[in-house]
């Protein structure tokens, strides 16, 4: 193996490391573990990392939201624990009005940078999941990507993002589970901060479920997401 190989593999191997302890506060498997007000040095980890001119979830967007893109309509979405904005630049430049929260200074820098050499604008903002008011029938979609929480977060959190929702609006996650602990290719390495369906189905309802399911999947996303990954992926839609 050369001395480069090695030395990204040392990277990639520390980057999990430190992403096992937690993430972000607008973001955690990022993207993000969001970490609450009382977490500071959580925060200033992800400013640190989000603050170096490496993209450390890439540029592309997330592969589940790309394919399905379709289910989102044409109006207005917030994304949640966004961080260094790929999937809110790629949602600006497919037409729709596009609001994003973050944690991190450093992450909403970035979400401006991207945007402006993409030619596009995004209405990104920082804040902390733990309090961030959605609004009530305001999103015509929500969108969260690897934004993972402590459960005292997440599950107020989805109540909030059910009253957020305009009629008919529609929510797309994508979140590892806890099959992904200790498998070295990104996300949170405690159980608790992971997702499943079933957890999802009782913190969502009444939303209606358009695709609910447990997978492995291929996840390549800069140098925080490697390789197979164990993913839990949900669109729901608010009943009119």
């Amino acid at each position: 193996m050369s001395v480069q190989c090695q030395e990204r593999r040392q990277r990639v191997k520390a980057h999990h490391a430190e992403e096992g302890k937690g993430r972000r506060g607008g973001n955690a498997g990022k993207e993000t573990l969001v970490p609450s007000m009382s977490q500071l040095p959580l925060r200033a980890m992800w400013e640190e990392r989000y603050g170096a001119e490496e993209f450390v979830f890439g540029t592309d967007p997330n592969d589940f939201l790309r394919a399905n893109l379709s289910t989102l309509g044409s109006g207005n979405v917030l994304c949640l624990a966004e961080g260094e904005g790929r999937n809110a630049v790629f949602l600006a430049e497919n037409g729709l009005s596009v609001s994003s929260v973050d944690l991190t200074e450093s992450g909403v820098a970035k979400t401006h940078r991207l945007a402006t050499e993409r030619g596009v604008v995004v209405d990104a903002v920082t804040g902390d999941l733990a309090d961030f008011d959605l609004g009530v029938a305001k999103w015509d979609a929500i969108v969260s990507i690897f934004a993972h929480t402590p459960p005292s977060i997440r599950i107020d959190l989805h109540r909030r993002v059910v009253d957020a929702l305009a009629p008919g609006g529609v929510f797309l996650l994508e979140a590892y589970t806890p099959a992904q602990v200790g498998r070295g290719t990104g996300g949170p390495q405690v159980p608790e901060l992971t997702m499943t369906a079933e957890g999802l189905r009782g913190e969502l309802a009444p939303l209606e479920f358009l695709t609910i399911q447990e997978l492995e999947r291929e996840v390549i996303e800069g140098p925080g997401h490697t390789g197979e990954g164990a993913v839990v992926q949900v669109i729901a839609r608010k009943a009119e």
